[in-house]
């Protein structure tokens, strides 16, 4: 961007803010009745200072930091402590805030700042011991150099921190102290580790499905739930890694190996494949039969009474986990990101394009803040030179790029959790035949305002007894179908959970040792390190002719015994039903160098066929929609010797194409509808290339067809657990049996689920529950009751011809009888929220943290993934919260872009001056080199020893 452009945009956004600042005291003045604490400073007071020179103790010498008319930092140091310090120092500038809620989170201390109406979330991660176990981590697994570094960056925030009141770190801290005596206390270097638990519990796996699936046998028989979780499709949708096998000699994985014809420990054993849910024993799973949970054995065969109690203590259950608060987003298919790398063979580069963007929760500021961490010099007393993004109460930089190579992140979707009936008494546990004494802890939570409840938490071998976090939970399993072979069920089963960030690990480190890794090699280390939350890698580097490109699959991933898939909670009392003693050893997990292809995609599709590989990963997949349709842009560009741009690896992030739509579309064409209402929506759907853009009213119509179709087909099926709360159907009672008469009546159920965690959420999964249906005209799943208003349907075309209907009329109520002003972006909104007081605060000051909305292009399986719950709505509920392209080797020439912005207060400048940018698809210049960031340097601070 000229000079000249970049300073009447800067001065543009200061006016904006100004504005922003006056508007927020005369609300604040006329409508609140605070004006006597609420002025221009109040607003202004926590903004950082950016330029001239502060004292920063424990410096060895000056930092510079550069910022750019975006407000992004680059700090130049002379040593790798200094280095982290300041980046301690302007994370806090920028995001204290942020980084305090995020800190009480992760040790179960957010009544502290917002009292009662936080005990229950705390207790529950009080249990789950986040922080406890962050702290056996510093103390006992990372390295000397990492903890110093982590010292280093708790020193710079404290050193910010140093004599100022709340209100001098952030307007939030003024808004909380109306009610509450909270005091901020010192950031310690535990505070950074545990944010990786956060993390990892966001991206913990299948937990949710899990309980889904066994929720779903109060309803569903056995072959119905196989019908709604499908074996990942590997003829249609190509795995991560297509070649390659597990050398038995070598115990190591040889990507050039040609993968045997048996396997062990794979999906194969239970007949699934290594992406489906279900068996050959069907949904409940095998482990599920022996444990009772509702197997073979012990679900659809058992008088429906038994089963109810279980299900109600898994839907307790199933809400506990919602209300903890996710900072990364739903748990669940949105979880996901894409990223892929391409060789200089086929770039116009000649070095290799790396593009990633991860998806998460949209929230104000974004998860992510960008910065460089610059050495003067690099060498043994100062070793980075590393830029990219980072999270606010980390030191180092996730994601990005340093002089010598570039990587990118997306989920595994490794299945690293379980969870475990226990037969328990006031004593112990049973295992093993005998009684077991719980390790036993009591736990203090301090409430702001005063007070405090004390809680014990109980653990197993198992891990934390979480239903002992829920009244409904204390007697988990009081009717849980089970076994001939299970113990007495007496007052009933807990359940536990066994989790591999529960075990103290080594990431921290493995985020120092990627940022200075200078080879495929030393990648590879690093991400022998990185255990939780397991994560695939992509690699980039510029050496040799055409450069380097790699992928690895790192994480601790637990191997379980023979006929236990995961996918239901299985019996702790049964020593075969353990994990083993060791994870799958780093040396066998998948990964590739220079494949053949010349390019890798990762976008949580299958990491390999589980047929060629020993050890099962996950039942779980993301089901492969948005990797394929990057497979398919990237082989269709480089067909015939064509070559990738800097700029097609952007109009690719941007895709909007919907696989679902190119599949269901010519069957609603087909129908024959005399409504004229009706018809003249469905021809929108004429020539329609299924893209969904923002203006497109096509995009909006089938969107809303493929929610109603959902709706029939599948989530009026479902229990009232997985259902949107407050939406209520009249239904058969669940333990009834013949016809519905005066002695059988239906009965009104409400459904429990928030809107963005119910079922079908439409993701891609459904996808592939659908593709086989459309097949079978006069499958069960088409048929759907009559109500007050509609017929009921019982061939597939009778439905989608009342999900017409009913879609029709839903966008009339919604955008208005004329469909020619309908558009996708009008329905399909994102509104950034400022996750504490924007969301749970006065209405004031939601109006004055949050930002939006915004109409967005894009959806639930496409590229650009802006992810919608179908069961929910339209709005929003994750998105890429991020974008880079980077252009290997020639990193000046590398572009980004955040979510939100640099700042986390609410009227700063930056606070979301890249948002209308991130929505048009647009991506900024990445300045790295000392010529290019002097060149775009706006702000120039020195922190002086």
């Amino acid at each position: 961007m000229p000079a000249n452009t970049t300073a009447a945009s800067t001065k543009k956004k200061g006016r904006r803010a100004r504005l922003l600042v006056f508007a927020l005291v005369l609300a604040l003045v006329a409508g609140v009745g605070y004006g006597a604490y609420w002025t221009v400073s109040t607003v202004r007071a926590p903004f950082p200072q950016t330029t001239g020179t502060i004292d920063l103790p424990g410096l060895s010498a000056p930092v510079d930091v550069k910022r750019d008319g975006y407000g992004v930092p680059q700090l130049y140091a002379s040593t790798d402590e200094d280095l982290f310090r300041a980046q301690g120092y302007v994370h806090a500038q920028d995001r204290f805030w942020e980084m305090d809620v995020r800190r009480h989170m992760t040790s179960g201390r957010l009544s502290e700042m917002f009292g009662k109406g936080q005990v229950d979330t705390d207790a529950f991660l009080r249990t789950l011991g986040w922080h406890r176990v962050a702290e056996e981590e510093y103390r006992t697994k990372l390295s000397p150099e990492t903890k110093k570094y982590l010292q280093a960056y708790a020193d710079g925030v404290n050193a910010y921190l140093k004599g100022k009141e709340g209100r001098d770190v952030s307007v939030e801290y003024a808004a909380l102290a109306f009610g509450n005596d909270y005091a901020i206390e010192p950031w310690t270097p535990v505070d950074s580790v545990a944010w990786l638990k956060a993390m990892a519990w966001d991206l913990r796996g299948n937990m949710k499905q899990e309980i889904d699936r066994s929720l779903m046998t109060s309803r569903l028989s056995e072959q119905q739930i196989k019908d709604l979780y499908p074996a990942y499709p590997y003829n249609l949708h190509r795995p991560i890694v297509d070649k390659g096998a597990v050398d038995d000699a070598k115990g190591e994985f040889d990507p050039s190996a040609k993968p045997s014809d048996t396997g062990t420990d794979t999906g194969a054993d239970t007949g699934t494949g290594n992406g489906g849910a279900t068996g050959s024993e069907g949904a409940s799973g095998a482990s599920a039969g022996a444990s009772g949970a509702s197997g073979a054995d012990g679900g659809a065969g058992t008088p429906q009474g038994a089963a109810e109690g279980f299900q109600a203590q898994l839907s307790s259950l199933s809400t506990s986990l919602d209300e903890i608060p996710a900072l990364l987003g739903p748990n669940g298919s949105g979880i996901g990101s894409n990223s892929w790398v391409v060789s200089g063979k086929y770039t116009t580069t000649g070095k290799p394009l790396l593009a990633n963007d991860p998806h998460l929760a949209p929230q104000l500021p974004s998860v992510w803040y960008q910065m460089g961490l610059h050495c003067r010099a690099v060498s043994d007393k100062c070793r980075y030179n590393v830029a990219g993004y980072t999270f606010s109460g980390m030191p180092g930089v996730i994601i990005g790029h340093n002089q010598d190579i570039a990587w990118g992140f997306t989920n595994l979707g490794a299945d690293v959790s379980d969870l475990y009936l226990q037969k328990v008494s006031d004593r112990g546990y049973q295992y093993g035949g005998k009684e077991v004494p719980f390790t036993t802890r009591e736990e203090t939570i301090k409430i702001a305002g005063g007070g405090s409840r004390t809680i014990t938490v109980r653990s197993t071998n198992n891990g934390p007894l979480v239903s002992d976090r829920s009244n409904e939970l204390e007697k988990v399993g009081e009717k849980a179908p089970v076994t001939a072979s299970a113990p007495d069920r007496g007052d009933g089963y807990a359940v536990s959970l066994r989790w591999t960030a529960l075990d103290p690990g080594k990431s921290m480190d493995a985020v120092f040792e990627l940022n200075r890794a200078k080879d495929f090699k030393e990648f590879r280390e690093a991400a022998r390190d990185f255990e939780v939350p397991a994560q695939n890698l992509i690699y980039a580097d510029a050496k040799g002719a055409e450069g380097h490109i790699g992928y690895q699959a790192p994480g601790r991933i637990p191997v379980r015994a023979e006929g236990h898939d995961g996918t239901m909670p299985a019996p702790g009392w049964d020593p075969k039903y353990q994990w083993k003693k060791e994870s799958v050893p780093f040396e066998e997990l998948p990964y590739e160098e220079n494949p053949e292809r010349g390019y890798i995609v990762t976008a949580n599709q299958a990491v390999i066929d589980a047929e060629k590989y020993p050890y099962m990963l996950t039942q779980d997949w993301s089901y492969g929609s948005r990797s394929q349709r990057i497979n398919d842009l990237i082989e269709s560009k480089i067909k015939d010797g064509g070559k990738i741009s800097t700029d097609d690896m952007r109009t690719m992030q941007m895709d909007n194409s919907s696989e679902i739509a190119e599949m269901l579309t010519p069957y609603l064409l087909k129908i024959d509808i005399d409504d004229p209402y009706v018809r003249e929506a469905q021809k929108l759907l004429e020539g329609w290339d299924y893209t969904q853009d923002a203006d497109s009213g096509a995009a909006a119509y089938f969107n809303a067809v493929w929610r109603n179709v959902l709706k029939l087909a599948f989530g009026d099926k479902l229990p009232k657990e997985l259902r949107v709360k407050g939406e209520c159907l009249n239904v058969r009672p669940a333990d009834s049996t013949g016809p519905i008469d005066e002695q059988n009546k239906l009965v009104r159920e409400c459904g429990q689920r928030a809107a963005d965690a119910a079922q079908p959420d439409g993701g891609d999964r459904w996808y592939e529950v659908v593709r086989p249906l459309l097949k079978d005209e006069k499958n069960a799943w088409w048929q759907s009751p009559a109500n007050r208003i509609d017929e009921g349907t019982a061939t597939r075309d009778q439905l989608l011809k009342r999900a017409m209907v009913d879609a029709r009329w839903e966008l009339t109520a919604k955008l208005g009888k004329d469909v020619g002003s309908w558009s996708w972006g009008r329905l399909h909104q994102l509104t950034l929220k400022n996750k504490t007081l924007g969301t749970e605060g006065p209405g004031f000051l939601q109006f004055m943290l949050n930002r939006g909305p915004w109409n967005l292009s894009g959806g639930e399986g496409a590229v650009n993934a802006t992810g919608w719950n179908a069961a929910g709505g339209y709005e929003v509920v994750w998105v890429p919260s991020m974008r880079m392209v980077v252009n290997v080797g020639d990193w000046d020439k590398s572009r980004w872009i955040n979510l939100s912005g640099a700042s986390g207060h609410a009227y700063s400048s930056h606070y979301t001056d890249q948002t209308e940018l991130w929505a048009k698809g647009e991506l900024l210049d990445w300045a790295y080199t000392d010529r290019a960031v002097d060149a775009g340097t706006v702000d120039r601070l020195v922190l002086k020893p």
